[in-house]
């Protein structure tokens, strides 16, 4: 797949999501805070409660940095809740089942597993500033980095 076509720099395009508690959150909600924004796969897969779990792990230093994380996969609401409750999740996890917002970020396309190809989500994250530009775009990054390099771009 190719690299996501945002840069940083580039405006977050805005969303609106239904939530793990079935609300509606719009990242344009978030302004005057930092958004870790990252795209997972799949709940409860190993990569993907590797990333969870390491946002959970870093979250308080994430708020002391003005920020909040937000997870988004195309599993629904009760995935969701239960991925979050296994694990004990503090931040939210958004619903993107038609995937349109990680069409939008770039981060949906053909991948590989086994000789099978399907379609689905590249891990990746996103650092969004007050503003709601983009200061960190990281597509294809393992779950132990994508941890590490959004706590260093909320240092920066």
């Amino acid at each position: 797949m190719a690299e996501s076509k945002l840069q940083v720099g580039d405006m977050a395009p805005d969303f609106a999501l239904v939530s793990d508690t079935g609300e509606t959150v719009r990242l344009s909600d978030f302004r005057g805070k930092r958004v870790v924004l990252y795209f997972y796969p799949k709940d409860d897969t190993s990569g993907c409660t590797t990333q969870a779990c390491g946002f959970r792990d870093a979250y308080p230093q994430i708020e002391e940095r003005n920020a909040v994380v937000l997870g988004v996969s195309p599993d629904g609401v009760a995935s969701h809740q239960k991925f979050k409750a296994k694990h004990g999740l503090p931040f939210t996890l958004l619903v993107d089942e038609d995937h349109s917002v990680a069409e939008a970020y770039g981060v949906w396309g053909e991948k590989s597993m086994y000789g099978k190809k399907y379609m689905g989500i590249t891990r990746s994250h996103f650092v969004i500033d007050e503003e709601g530009r983009l200061v960190d775009v990281q597509v294809k990054v393992s779950p132990t980095d994508s941890v590490q390099k959004a706590l260093q771009a909320l240092q920066a």
